[in-house]
């Protein structure tokens, strides 16, 4: 899970002053966590905390970790959404769905308990039926990763199952990408900067140079690196620096889960 939050970090400086260039300063004193970290962590705090997984005690825990960090970024329509008496789906096919569903990647035992998770995830706000789909082809991407699918494999199997054009390279999708914060513009695109990607920078610089929503091209990007490709340990440490301490908790609490979970299958 480290992978989407060093990859939100490394973004959050570039989100709106971005001269697209690959080789950009990593991080900076200025790198900080935003909303991408925050709900990530509290989708990661939901799978271990929560007996039946249901949706009531998703949003309880989105909306309890949320309000601890009000100032992280949310935009307008989602801070409402956490400030509410009485959170409801919004329609929205933001890319939020996505940025925060890497825990269900790493959970999931099973494909399809992948895509049924990442619905609850993304549906008790974003749902509108793109940013399902933005929500299901990330986690998916996910658990396939972890589990030794080829990058040809990716490809193809999340083309059909979600209809995103993965032929394309980042050399020809950046001279005309538009900032925007939504599943259908980001997602693929995040996707394929992991399948061009070499090692585990170069994935996030990838993801972070196309100007876009950097934090969460890279939070995406960066998830599914990280199943496959070590993060360099200087990265690890100044990420993990720029976490409170109990975000960092939670994040090394998931962590050990995700190993005895896997331990006991």
């Amino acid at each position: 899970m480290l992978g989407a939050i060093a990859g939100d970090i490394i973004g959050s400086t570039y989100e709106y002053i971005n001269d697209r260039k690959y080789d950009f300063e990593l991080l900076t004193d200025g790198s900080f966590f935003t909303d991408d970290t925050v709900m990530t962590l509290a989708i990661a705090r939901w799978i271990m905390e929560s007996d039946s997984l249901s949706s009531p005690d998703l949003v309880k825990s989105m909306v309890d970790l949320g309000r601890k960090y009000p100032d992280a970024g949310y935009g307008p329509r989602f801070k409402n959404w956490i400030w509410s008496n009485t959170p409801q789906p919004n329609n929205s096919y933001g890319n939020g769905s996505a940025m925060r569903v890497s825990p269900v990647g790493l959970y999931a035992h099973s494909l399809q308990e992948a895509l049924e998770l990442a619905y609850i995830t993304a549906a008790v706000s974003h749902s509108h039926p793109e940013g399902i789909k933005g929500a299901q082809a990330t986690a998916a991407t996910i658990y396939m990763t972890k589990n030794g699918y080829t990058k040809d494999q990716i490809r193809e199997l999340i083309s059909v199952m979600f209809g995103y054009n993965l032929n394309r390279i980042i050399d020809e999708i950046r001279p005309g990408y538009e900032w925007n914060d939504i599943c259908q513009r980001s997602v693929p695109e995040s996707i394929i900067c992991f399948l061009e990607g070499k090692d585990f920078e170069d994935v996030v610089r990838l993801a972070v140079s196309l100007g876009g929503d950097a934090d969460t091209l890279g939070a995406i990007a960066g998830s599914i690196a990280a199943c496959v490709y070590p993060i360099p340990e200087w990265i690890a440490k100044e990420c993990e620096k720029r976490l409170t301490p109990d975000l960092l908790k939670i994040m090394k609490d998931f962590e050990k889960y995700i190993e005895n979970t896997n331990l006991d299958n």
